[in-house]
């Protein structure tokens, strides 16, 4: 069991260390994805023409190696920490674009027209009332992109050590230390699972008004199902 956390010291960093760095790897390009998809996306909800060109320009980014991006980029970022999670932040829009652009589609008309008419403008009805009613869509996405993300951080220990934990399935190969790769394939999966529970707890703070069950809240007549665009507006008016 020792040895499964003696990390080689040509890594400079311990099993904790190399856990942080994953994280950082994996989870800033999903921030960054989804800071450049929201407007992206709301672009696509405006401009209907728009979107599957964008949509097709992700696809076609998504299809492109992770080694081949890698190849492109060294040139300009170098062995480091960007060269890794510049790809990383363009495989995410694939998901998060079309996940946002759903969930802002999936927003009643009769909510849109309610905004408008409470005087609300685009940007301030986007962000108060469509996003908020769009989590659940939003959340989806993110789950499905920082899980990948989380693996696909691994590819970087082709360039120059910077697979965080993927670097140790290749020091399992130069000192023949299978314990080692089992150490990159389970902490990696723990992460990954870890990562997608927390985003499901968020999505559960977020949307209470989401049925999951009995909440210990008031009880509705049989047949009436909650309108999630009413504490949408009700919170944005206040």
């Amino acid at each position: 069991m020792n040895r499964f956390f003696d990390i080689p010291s040509d890594l400079q960093h311990d099993w904790f260390g190399l856990i942080v760095l994953h994280l950082r790897e994996a989870l800033l390009p999903v921030l960054g994805g989804l800071l450049l998809a929201l407007p992206l996306a709301q672009l696509c909800v405006r401009l209907r023409w728009l979107y599957p060109p964008v949509l097709w320009v992700t696809t076609v980014l998504y299809a492109i190696p992770s080694l081949a991006f890698f190849v492109v980029l060294i040139d300009y970022t170098g062995q480091t920490e960007l060269t890794v999670m510049i790809p990383l932040t363009v495989y995410s829009l694939v998901v998060l674009v079309p996940a946002i652009v759903d969930g802002v589609r999936s927003v009643p008309q009769e909510t849109l027209a309610a905004a408008t008419a409470m005087g609300f403008g685009p940007v301030r009805r986007y962000v108060q009332v469509q996003l908020p009613i769009a989590v659940p869509a939003i959340i989806a996405g993110l789950r499905v992109a920082t899980v990948s993300s989380i693996s696909l951080v691994s590819v970087g220990m082709l360039i120059g050590n910077q697979g965080a934990l993927g670097n140790l399935l290749h020091d399992a190969q130069i000192y023949n230390r299978p314990e080692l790769a089992w150490n990159s394939v389970i902490t990696s999966a723990v992460l990954a699972v870890l990562a997608d529970a927390l985003l499901v707890v968020v999505r559960v703070v977020l949307t209470p008004w989401m049925p999951s069950g009995a909440r210990g809240g008031r009880s509705r007549p049989a047949g009436v199902r909650p309108d999630p665009a009413m504490p949408a507006l009700e919170d944005a008016a206040r």
